[in-house]
């Protein structure tokens, strides 16, 4: 497995990370949990060592999972996690934020005991606080890592202010968002400030949540406990509509003789150095195919048909639901 640095951070991880959260929560009931520790060990066998989890995933039982899963072997992968909601509130309202310092120690302390380890490797603030400095937010993840407890500092789905505030007190080491051939916001403003600022950058859904592979239609019944039957992009018009860019993707895929999430992979990763795609799955058979594509290299005349292929199709319908994506670029 070829590796890349996340930044100027010294972090090294491999070329493609695993997003954990779907082996315990959003997409329809988890599987087995003996499959899933056999699929996180594999995972390692074949060379992944950034491995994406949160406290909200489950909530806990992701992080419980990895816990399980991955102490035999932690010294040889990278861990990351999040912190940033209020898991204890109303459950009828859901969890709201919270990134006070206190609260972000106390879930740390926490998320070690979970993941049965002395250190979290990397450390994401889930979402901005709109509510708390980031300043203070950046504060109290310096101290941590001054205490060994935490590696790194990350931010998911913040702005760029946000960035730039949190970089000032403590590097940061990599952003985490959502960016795929059908979420291309990033590139205007986020990418260029990481440039600058030498942060690395991990795309979270980098297959579209399994749209961009092609195994998704407006046939596809999903189970009331799955998340993206509410998503407005999946509602039948819109998937009928951005139905186009998967046909686009298919047909360069097929001669490439790869797949169309091979090349959508491919694709970020060529994009710069410092990106690190973290694919979920719950399957073996799409692990390695996921893989796989660290081994496409792509032209600069493909990477341009894939670029004026995606550019040409209008996505129908919002990523999230209203709140959801309000709680986003701050």
């Amino acid at each position: 497995m070829k590796t890349r640095t996340l930044g100027n951070s010294g972090l090294s991880v491999s070329a493609l990370g695993l997003g954990c959260m779907g082996m315990s929560w959003a997409y329809g009931p988890a599987p087995e949990k003996s499959e899933m520790i056999a699929l996180l060990r594999k995972a390692v066998e074949l060379g992944v060592t950034l491995f994406d989890t949160a406290e909200v995933y489950g909530p806990y039982a992701n992080e419980e999972l990895l816990g399980e899963a991955l102490e035999p072997l932690r010294d040889q992968v990278v861990i990351a996690t999040k912190f940033g909601f209020d898991l204890a509130g109303d459950p009828k309202t859901g969890p709201h934020f919270n990134s006070k310092p206190d609260h972000i120690r106390d879930v740390v302390d926490a998320s070690l005991k979970r993941l049965r380890t002395d250190r979290i490797d990397l450390l994401y603030q889930h979402r901005v606080d709109p509510e708390v400095p980031m300043e203070d937010v950046a504060g109290a993840v310096r101290d941590l890592i001054a205490a060994g407890k935490v590696k790194h500092f990350g931010l998911s789905e913040a702005g760029a202010q946000s960035i730039r505030r949190a970089h000032a007190v403590q590097p940061v080491t990599a952003l985490q968002s959502e960016y795929s051939l059908w979420q291309r916001e990033p590139e205007a403003e986020i990418l260029p400030l990481l440039a600058e600022l030498q942060i690395g950058f991990v795309p979270y859904s980098p297959l579209g949540r399994g749209f961009l592979t092609g195994a998704i239609t407006t046939e596809t019944e999903f189970d009331k406990n799955d998340f993206r039957a509410r998503l407005p992009r999946f509602q039948q018009d819109a998937m009928a509509a951005n139905a186009k860019l998967v046909e686009l993707m298919q047909g360069i895929a097929a001669q490439l003789e790869a797949s169309a999430a091979q090349v959508a992979l491919a694709w970020l990763l060529a994009q710069h150095d410092w990106i690190v795609p973290i694919p979920g799955t719950t399957k073996l058979a799409r692990l390695q195919e996921n893989l796989a594509a660290t081994d496409l290299n792509l032209t600069i005349e493909q990477l341009s048909a894939i670029d004026e292929a995606s550019k040409a199709v209008e996505i129908v319908g919002a990523r999230y639901l209203p709140a959801m994506e309000a709680a986003t670029g701050r």
